[in-house]
């Protein structure tokens, strides 16, 4: 396996694609043999060196409008359909959403991004054109790079996102096509890879990705990797489930975190020139995920998430300076 490995990662390192058998071999790295693992991140990371650098990119959220959400994805603590403790809330205004925007600013983030609950924009004219409004004030008054994440939605709102001053729209796969249907029913695959080209039609970087421990399949991990791949996605976001009391996978057990290192890994061979982010869940790794920098993973969604509570942009920070990375 050690040739093997050594042989693939300068295949890629030489501008190669790697291909499902290849991977498939990768697969077979055991865990439990923490040399092979450790052969594995080392061979990541030094792909990531190769293609992306060390400069080291955050990001953050604010949850601008809360609950209610018509969608029936069995994971989310903000939908309709399930009781959970989430909050509700309208729309924020423009001056909330300053605040917070100059506030991770200050503290060193890179990216702001505004989150809406909700399918997505369609038939929602007035909260699109407020949408615009704040997004145009963040521009104004901050250096900060402006993300948006509304659900599925038209070319035609896109544009006028990207016209506000968005520039990376986010839309996750959550997982591959085929165990879509498990967590989702109220909306397609479809609906979502056609929310990405039509992103990418009018001009805006996608950040993509989804989330680990759903009940998947490590093959169906590796699905999602060749799709985001085959989309030409910018970023790609690696949750790991929060199981949320109330949701229909509030007692999904934790994958071990080994694994899940060993995946994101992996994505690093199949995506050598995107940004990997660790983002919600990552408190599920302990003490890994500060091996994950070290075996592929190059940003990081900080501060506070959806429902959740990350980690400090501050603490972050003094974690990938100790790991030699610039932000």
């Amino acid at each position: 396996m050690k040739e093997f490995l050594h042989q693939l990662k300068n295949r890629v390192l030489g501008g190669y694609l790697v291909t499902r058998e290849d991977v498939a071999s990768l697969l077979n790295i055991s865990i439990e043999k923490q040399e092979e693992l450790q052969e594995l991140l080392k061979a990541a990371n030094e792909i990531r060196e190769k293609f992306c650098g060390n400069f080291f990119n955050l990001c953050t959220i604010l949850n601008a409008k809360s609950g209610r959400c018509s969608e029936n994805c069995r994971y989310c603590a903000q939908s309709a359909h399930f009781k959970t403790n989430a909050e509700v809330y309208p729309l924020v205004s423009k001056e909330v959403a300053l605040e917070a925007a100059k506030e991770v600013e200050l503290e060193g983030a890179h990216r702001f991004s505004l989150v809406t609950s909700g399918r997505g924009l369609q038939g929602k004219e007035e909260e699109l054109d407020k949408l615009q409004e704040i997004y145009q004030y963040l521009q104004e008054n901050t250096k900060l790079d402006l993300c948006a994440s509304h659900g599925i939605c038209s070319k035609e709102a896109l544009q006028k996102l990207k016209d506000a001053g968005v520039k990376t729209y986010h839309h996750n796969l959550e997982s591959s096509r085929r165990f879509y249907p498990s967590i989702c029913t109220s909306h397609s695959f479809e609906d979502r890879v056609n929310t990405v080209k039509y992103a990418h039609e009018v001009g805006l970087q996608v950040c993509s990705g989804g989330i680990f421990g759903l009940g998947e399949t490590e093959e169906d991990r590796i699905d999602m990797a060749f799709d985001l791949r085959e989309l030409g996605v910018h970023s790609v976001p690696i949750n790991i489930l929060t199981p949320i009391p109330g949701t229909p996978l509030e007692k999904n057990e934790a994958i071990d975190p080994r694994e899940l290192l060993k995946d994101i890994a992996i994505y690093r061979f199949i995506l050598p020139k995107v940004a990997i982010r660790y983002a919600g869940g990552r408190v599920k790794l302990g003490d890994y995920a500060k091996l994950g920098l070290q075996g592929g993973v190059n940003s990081a969604l900080t501060g506070n998430f959806l429902t959740t509570t990350g980690n400090t942009i501050e603490s972050d920070k003094q974690m990938i300076k100790e790991l030699g990375y610039e932000y």
